[in-house]
């Protein structure tokens, strides 16, 4: 199996051409490698990239996701855009229950468990985001976040969502979790039963200050693969991230 390197681009770049040649100096590369690459940009530039990188570049190691997305199809809810709406334009794959829509955006575990639910009911394949804080008990929080969101989630939907381990603490902040401690929560995760009975058997990726001279550790533990934050608004780092895994 491949692994698998999602960017987050978050709010950023400021303008459609910063991210046309963000994207332009990425696909030179990456579009050559083996590994899958999902590519998530801010909503407002996701048609006119997919359509930009379709004509550019081979895209059969490339595929886009959004960011976020909300729990209903259609409807009075202002400044909300539905799974359908992404499916429509293009997107495969969506991020739900990032620590910064957690933090910033007050966003319960009810909520994410809605957002899943509603993304794969149109096909969208999910990546959720757990961890925890500093100071927090790691197994603690990594088994209420699994509970709560995958609460409903049938067994054919739950092998269908990527789960992404990103400790709180280290996003944004250049203090990566050590391979070897995130090894033992990538342990736990696969080991923990859910209320169901079942295991968790997705694809399991780490992010939280990710680079390309420690990328490789993450894999070699066994993680499925990476989520890129920083690192991939900087071309040459992100490209020799995909590479080196």
């Amino acid at each position: 199996m491949k692994p698998l390197i999602v960017a987050n681009w978050k709010c950023n770049p400021t303008t459609i051409a910063e991210a046309k040649k963000l994207l332009g100096e990425m696909v030179k590369s990456i579009g050559k490698t083996e590994n899958n690459v999902v590519i998530c940009p801010p909503f407002l530039y996701l048609p006119e990239l997919i359509d930009f990188v379709r004509k550019e570049a081979d895209l059969s190691r490339i595929e886009f996701g959004a960011q976020d997305c909300f729990w209903v199809e259609s409807g009075p809810y202002t400044g909300e855009v539905s799974p359908s709406i992404l499916k429509d334009s293009g997107v495969k794959y969506v991020i739900i229950g990032h620590s910064e829509r957690r933090i910033h955006f007050n966003e319960t575990d009810e909520m994410i468990n809605k957002k899943l639910k509603s993304a794969l009911s149109v096909g969208l394949i999910p990546i959720l985001c757990i961890g925890e804080k500093g100071g927090e008990i790691v197994n603690q929080v990594i088994e209420n976040q699994l509970n709560q969101d995958l609460d409903g989630i049938t067994e054919k939907e739950l092998n269908e969502i990527i789960i992404a381990y990103e400790p709180v603490w280290a996003i944004g902040t250049g203090d990566f979790c050590e391979p070897a401690k995130a090894a033992e929560t990538l342990k736990f995760i696969k080991s923990k039963t859910l209320p169901t009975g079942r295991q968790v058997k997705n694809k399991l990726l780490y992010g939280g200050s990710v680079t390309s001279k420690i990328s490789r550790d993450y894999i070699d533990v066994g993680y499925d693969g990476l989520l890129v934050g920083g690192a991939s608004l900087k071309a040459d780092e992100f490209i020799n991230i995909v590479k080196n895994v």
